[in-house]
């Protein structure tokens, strides 16, 4: 496969796995991968919404950790959704991963009413201030809510939810309030949290959060994520998560 300027395939090393990124833009984080693992338990043969795809990391590797029958992923970015497609056919995924390059808060046009039954988004974390931006690069619009917020996306999710399907978001821990407060306003109910800390004695900086449309009210809080050790080496947990993609010896 040709590769355009500043761009690599790094290796995700599961079952074989890579993933086209640009060196000068938004390269996925450990959040994705959480996310990823986050939601891997996900009923067989489900249907899969990803939003804000980015380059494809979260579909890529659940449809290689689940047994669902087909994933769509939403990506807004021309040059972004092109890699992530790329990366699919790299793959051999392309017929259980579809990507859509178009405007989250246009998903109606590709999905009917509770159609989908897992939804999973690495949203951009920062809201936008009142100023206006004039030049929206990859890293802009990845991280700043400029061309979606949290409540169209969960606002969009609740349309095309079945009834008992489930949102996985992984957050910025301050945004935690307007999650659930958004959840709840759109009949999706927080039903299970995982915090994840840099390192021990250090307060959280992510949140891993499940909703369930029309569940009812009844909040997990699981055991906190430690990223790093007092060494300031990957912890056994992160360890564990990221041994799901390695290939045995």
């Amino acid at each position: 496969m040709e590769l355009k300027e500043n761009e690599r395939i790094d290796d995700l090393q599961y079952k074989g796995l890579k993933i086209v990124q640009n060196a000068k833009g938004f390269c996925f984080g450990i959040d994705a991968v959480l996310l990823s693992d986050f939601a891997k338990n996900i009923r067989k043969n489900s249907v899969v919404l990803d939003l804000c795809t980015g380059t494809g990391i979260v579909a890529i590797l659940l449809e290689a950790k689940t047994d669902a029958k087909k994933i769509y992923a939403v990506e807004i970015q021309n040059e972004i959704a092109d890699m992530a497609k790329r990366s699919i056919d790299l793959n051999g995924q392309s017929e259980k991963i579809e990507i859509i390059n178009d405007d989250l808060k246009n998903i109606d046009k590709y999905f009917e009413k509770e159609s989908i039954d897992a939804i999973t988004v690495n949203p951009p974390y920062k809201k936008t201030g009142s100023g206006v931006i004039n030049e929206l690069d990859t890293k802009t619009i990845s991280r700043h809510e400029v061309l979606c917020t949290l409540d169209d996306i969960i606002k969009k999710s609740q349309t095309v939810l079945k009834t008992g399907g489930s949102l996985f978001m992984v957050h910025r821990v301050e945004r935690l309030v307007d999650i659930f407060s958004t959840m709840r306003k759109r009949n999706i109910e927080p039903k299970r949290i995982r915090f994840v800390h840099p390192s021990e004695g250090k307060a959280p900086n992510l949140v891993l959060v499940q909703g369930t449309k029309g569940g009812k009210p009844f909040l997990k809080v699981e055991d906190p994520i430690y990223v790093y050790d007092k060494d300031g080496k990957y912890t056994c947990t992160i360890m564990d998560i990221y041994n799901m993609q390695m290939e045995e010896e």
